[in-house]
C-alpha cells in the first residue's frame, strides 16, 4: 500500500468520524452546555462566594477561577473518550466497521483515526466550556505551550483509552458505565473543587495515585501559572502513557480482540 493511499484512508475515516458527531450538536455540544453553566453558576457562584479563595503555590485564587481547569479537563476526557468508544462500539454492533478493516489502511493509521477524532471533539468540548466559564470571571492563559502541550496528551490519552473501551464493551451498559463509574469519580478526586495541598495524610499521598491529578494540575498550570506538582514531570509521563495505550490500541486491532466472533 503506497503512502497516499494510506493517508487518504486515514483523512476519510477521520473525516467521517469528526462529521458524525458535528452534525448531531444537540448531543455533543448542547449537554456540556447545560451541565457546566449548572457547574460554574452552583460551584463558582453560589457556593464560590461562600469559599472565597484558593491557596495554591503561595497565590490566592478565586474559587470560580480555581474549578474552571478542572471542569474543562473534566468535559475534554470525557467527550474523547466517549467518542472514540461510542464509535468502535456502534461499528462493531452494526458491523460496519467491517468496511474500515477490509480497506487498505493500516491497523495504525485506522486507530489513529478513531483516536484524533476523538480527541478533535474533546478539545472542542473542553474550548466551550473555558468560553462559558469566561462569561462567569476573567479567564487568562498563563502558560500557553503548556496549556496546548497538556490539551493535546489528555485528550489523545482518554480518546485511547476510548479505543479500548470500545473494542472490550459488551453492550451499551458497560459503556455507560466505563465513563460514568471510572472515568468521572477518577476526575473528582482529582483535585478540581478544592486543592489536594489542603487534605489530610494520608488522603494527601493517597490523591498522588490519581493520574487525574497531574491532568487537572497541568491544565490549571497552563491556564493560572501554579501548580502543586511539576508540570514538566506530570507532561512527560503522561505523553509516555498516551504512547503505551495507543500501541496497546493497535496490538488490539492486529490481533482482532473484540473485531471478530
Amino acid at each position: 500500500m503506497s503512502l497516499v493511499s494510506g493517508l487518504t484512508g486515514f483523512k476519510t475515516l477521520t473525516r467521517r468520524e469528526i462529521l458524525r458527531f458535528l452534525r448531531r450538536p444537540r448531543n455533543t455540544f448542547v449537554p456540556p452546555f447545560v451541565t457546566n453553566v449548572l457547574y460554574f453558576a452552583v460551584f463558582g457562584v453560589i457556593l464560590g462566594d461562600r469559599v472565597g479563595v484558593v491557596r495554591a503555590d503561595g497565590q490566592a485564587i478565586p474559587y470560580i477561577l480555581y474549578i474552571l481547569p478542572g471542569l474543562v479537563v473534566l468535559g475534554a476526557i470525557s467527550n474523547a473518550f466517549e467518542n472514540s468508544s461510542f464509535s468502535i462500539f456502534h461499528g462493531r454492533w452494526n458491523e460496519y466497521i467491517e468496511e474500515a478493516l477490509t480497506s487498505p489502511m493500516s491497523y495504525s493509521r485506522m486507530v489513529a483515526a478513531y483516536i484524533v477524532s476523538g480527541a478533535t471533539r474533546g478539545l472542542l468540548v473542553g474550548a466551550l466550556i473555558a468560553v462559558i466559564g469566561a462569561f462567569f470571571t476573567p479567564v487568562g492563559v498563563a502558560r500557553p505551550l503548556y496549556l496546548v502541550a497538556f490539551a493535546l496528551v489528555v485528550t489523545l490519552l482518554f480518546s485511547s483509552f476510548g479505543v479500548v473501551g470500545g473494542l472490550w464493551a459488551e453492550d451499551w451498559d458497560n459503556l455507560t458505565m466505563m465513563n460514568q463509574f471510572i472515568v468521572r469519580p477518577l476526575v473528582f478526586f482529582g483535585g478540581i473543587f478544592y486543592s489536594i495541598t489542603e487534605l489530610p495524610s494520608p488522603y494527601q499521598e493517597l490523591s498522588l495515585l490519581n493520574p487525574m491529578v497531574y491532568m487537572v494540575n497541568g491544565v490549571r498550570y497552563g491556564f493560572l501559572g501554579v501548580a502543586e506538582v511539576d508540570p514538566t514531570l506530570s507532561l512527560v509521563v503522561l505523553a509516555a502513557l498516551t504512547g503505551v495505550v495507543v500501541a496497546v490500541d493497535v496490538a488490539l486491532f492486529q490481533r482482532g480482540y473484540g473485531l471478530t466472533d
